[in-house]
């Protein structure tokens, strides 16, 4: 039988989204990888340290009590107030729990936030270089990114100037802090400042804190410290290293709530169960004492990786205050930066994502590296930049 094409299906505009190079990257690393090729990975942002024993006790003993179904489908309350009570703990800020929507990862966070907050043909202001994924899903859900271009001599900060300047451009702006792939950190009074600017502009604010807990000169604020008029999207992926395990959340204003909660039930119809154990588990007190303690591992192969870099001719190094990247100019004998990170992976054994993915305009001459994995393979892949040079 011979099968033909159906024209009437066809593939939508709103799914031609450029590709996500550090995931392609990263299917190319494990490819060499199972050639048998010693690769040192700093291509992804993705701890992969093991559960602290609580979360795996927690998980083992929901698994051993019974089915795990479908929970409410902003999350189960439990979790809910754990998350209110962190930003009690870290920020001094009072929240209610019914504010909080419990999501699959911050992905469906971002689907939430852009849903609730953006008409179809709206824009919204990026900054640039940022991660790749939020244009992509704008773009997906027929909203419009409006990139806002960051230069290395401001740290790449998209501040109040930058945001007061998307009056008449835009409908809403996209701040990340800390951010990917910079590391850059914006302190309370700049947060405060970028608050009053969106309000000035008329701009809808949502922020990203999924890095938050990962800082290392100074500690994080949120921007719900200054405002509670800003949508906050979080995770338990970095931080917590729960990557594989898709749980996150978003906090709304209260009015908007109910509608995010109708959203979630058609969209997801719920969190998964068995990733909310874990969760609430990895909020504990012992959980969170580890977590800290890989904090202080990170800021060492930070500072590691930094000098290699320096010492390996790459300049326009952005400041890696948070989070757990640096993003470089490529040394200037270098190609592009596609060409470069592929050749360093084939013949220097060490991964790294073109700057292309997180600016598209001006990253040909960038590259973004993580220092997520053990600290010994990124002391390696130290070793091996200032040696392949």
């Amino acid at each position: 039988m011979t099968l033909t094409q159906d024209p009437a299906l066809r593939l939508s505009a709103r799914a031609r989204v450029p590709a996500f190079k550090a995931m392609d990257v990263m299917q190319a690393a494990n490819a060499l990888a199972a050639r048998g090729h010693d690769l040192v990975r700093l291509e992804i942002g993705q701890p992969l340290d093991p559960l602290p024993d609580c979360v795996a006790r927690a998980v083992s003993a929901a698994l051993r009590a019974g089915p795990i179904g479908y929970t409410e489908a902003l999350g189960v309350p439990a979790l809910k107030a754990a998350i209110a009570g962190l930003y009690r703990r870290r920020h001094g800020v009072e929240l209610d729990p019914a504010r909080v929507a419990v999501t699959a990862g911050s992905s469906a966070g971002f689907v939430l936030a852009f849903l609730a907050a953006f008409e179809a043909g709206a824009r919204v202001g990026l900054g640039v270089p940022g991660y790749p994924a939020y244009p992509a899903i704008l773009s997906a859900l027929g909203i419009t990114p409006v990139p806002v271009p960051l230069a290395p001599a401001g740290g790449y900060r998209l501040g109040a100037e930058e945001v007061a300047g998307l009056a008449g451009r835009a409908e809403g702006v996209v701040i990340a802090n800390p951010s990917n792939p910079t590391g850059t950190l914006i302190d309370g009074p700049g947060l405060g400042a970028i608050a009053r600017a969106a309000r000035g502009a008329g701009l809808a604010l949502v922020v990203d804190e999924i890095y938050h807990g990962l800082t290392y000169d100074a500690p994080a604020h949120s921007i719900l410290e200054q405002t509670h008029e800003a949508i906050v999207v979080s995770s338990f992926s970095k931080y917590q290293g729960l990557t594989g395990w898709r749980i996150g959340w978003a906090i709304f204003p209260e009015r908007m709530i109910r509608a995010v909660e109708c959203l979630a039930q058609s969209l997801y119809i719920s969190p998964p169960g068995l990733s909310q154990v874990a969760a609430l588990a990895a909020l504990a007190p012992e959980a969170e004492a580890e977590f800290d303690e890989r904090v202080r591992r990170f800021r060492a192969s930070r500072d590691l990786l930094l000098e290699a870099l320096r010492h390996a001719g790459f300049t326009e190094i952005s400041p890696a205050e948070g989070a757990f990247y640096i993003y470089a100019r490529i040394p200037e004998e270098a190609e592009d930066a596609g060409a470069f990170a592929q050749r360093l992976m084939e013949e220097g054994g060490v991964a790294v994502t073109p700057g292309a993915d997180f600016d598209p305009v001006r990253g040909s001459r960038t590259v973004r590296l993580s220092y997520a994995g053990p600290p010994e393979r990124v002391a390696e892949g130290a070793r091996r930049l200032m040696r392949w040079r």
